[in-house]
């Protein structure tokens, strides 16, 4: 009993911190993105700063860990959570505000998370309840956007494209049972593999970019979203499971709200207010289902 109180007080812990992560990792993003850096900058810093992180480990260990994964599991998560994703998050924050990313990417990974899950368990009413919340916030907070500008429509589906590859990297860990060291360290070496073309062949913008800024988002994307983050939403989902470790996710567009509204000034409509607060409620409702039924 006092471990399993233990386990859950770490996992909060953890928890709270990946929300300040990801509040931060949003705006920043956008506040870069808005000045000197590119998609691909922002990308290369992110796994630069991550793999400064895990190489030594992987290292240290002599890719033991790695091997016993297997390169066709590790390619997949990479592809999934690697460096795909933020090109496709940064691609969106060029198009639309720090705030709509950190609404729409929290919402559809419950969302998508809740469809791969029908493959292997049957949803309880309540779960189901808690996804029709997310789908009508989601409709309701790119609503704008359809009517207005196309480009923060885009940036809105690039967002939701990324919760569905979140998402399905989850639910292989979880399948696939593997730690959250491994995993993470999978993601960030096949992702530092292509770094090098990126620098030589891609557009940037670091040359006109502070040094200041450049280590900020070193830290930031890299040290932080693209290293802890990652490794504190696996090692949630290891001890108190993915439906539960969702339960966190609603504070995520709360923070970023607050953050971006303090730094960039960029205030969400009431309309996508409202349509925050129906995602966080469905995202709440949705993941205690899990813990409903095991209390039944």
């Amino acid at each position: 009993m006092a471990e399993n109180t233990g386990k859950a007080r770490l996992a909060i812990i953890a928890g709270l911190t990946m929300i300040g992560i990801y509040a931060v990792q949003f705006v920043a993003a956008r506040f870069s993105l808005r000045q000197h850096l590119t998609v691909t900058d922002m990308a290369t810093l992110r796994f630069a700063g991550a793999g400064a992180v895990f190489l030594p480990i992987i290292w240290r260990n002599g890719f033991q860990q790695l091997k016993a994964l297997g390169w066709r599991r590790a390619l997949t998560l990479a592809v999934l959570a690697g460096l795909p994703y933020p090109l496709i998050i940064n691609w969106g924050l060029i198009y639309a505000p720090a705030v709509h990313g950190a609404a729409l990417c929290p919402a559809s990974i419950v969302f998508f998370s809740f469809l791969l899950s029908l493959f292997l368990e049957r949803a309880s009413q309540r779960r189901t309840i808690g996804v029709a919340a997310i789908i009508a916030g989601l409709l309701l907070f790119i609503a704008p956007a359809r009517a207005g500008s196309h480009e923060v429509l885009l940036g809105d589906l690039l967002f939701i494209g990324s919760g569905l590859m979140f998402s399905a990297y989850a639910t292989l860990v979880r399948q696939w049972r593997i730690d959250p060291v491994t995993a993470t360290a999978a993601v960030v070496l096949l992702s530092c593999l292509p770094l090098p073309f990126l620098t030589l062949f891609a557009p940037s913008g670091l040359h006109a970019a502070a040094g200041a800024e450049i280590a900020g988002q070193v830290i930031i994307q890299g040290l932080l979203a693209g290293a802890a983050a990652m490794f504190l939403y696996t090692y949630i989902v290891g001890q108190i499971g993915s439906q539960a470790a969702s339960l966190f996710m609603p504070g995520v567009p709360i923070a970023t709200v607050m953050v971006s509204m303090a730094v960039l000034g960029e205030t969400p409509t009431t309309v996508q207010f409202a349509a925050i607060a129906i995602m966080a409620a469905g995202m709440g409702f949705s993941a205690t289902a899990g813990r409903s039924a095991q209390q039944a």
